[in-house]
């Protein structure tokens, strides 16, 4: 019987971190992808010194609130998107608006696809 309350245990604990995992994740997403929306508005309006500013922010917030991701997740993804912020940051500086907005489009996909990926579904398990 303690075999089965401790393995219960354990398995309620395993659970906990995954739904706990689930919600920082997308916590996490959204708020970067709020931040790739503003720089996104900004570079719109043709602000170059706030895009560049906002995107500073951006890479700033993805160093503090993504830091714990590669303990989870694939580390080609964590380059690619760290590739792509060094792209938008080059373009914001250059005032390339087409490759500024393609990037961040591209920049937002990208991190907006982790927690789908991650998410415990039957599409992932099968």
């Amino acid at each position: 019987m303690r075999l089965l309350i401790t393995l219960a245990a354990i398995l309620g604990m395993v659970i906990g971190m995954a739904v706990w995992f689930n919600h920082s994740l997308q916590e996490t997403t959204n708020d970067l992808s709020r931040q790739i929306s503003v720089i996104s508005l900004t570079i719109a309006q043709q602000d170059w010194e706030a895009a560049a500013q906002q995107s500073k922010q951006l890479e700033q917030m993805w160093e503090e609130k993504a830091r714990w991701w590669p303990a989870f997740l694939d580390h080609q993804e964590m380059d690619n998107i760290e590739f792509s912020l060094a792209r938008v940051k080059e373009y914001v500086i250059s005032r390339d608006k087409a490759l500024s907005l393609g990037q961040l489009s591209e920049l937002k996909l990208m991190i907006e696809h982790i927690p789908r990926k991650e998410a415990v579904n039957l599409e992932n398990i099968f």
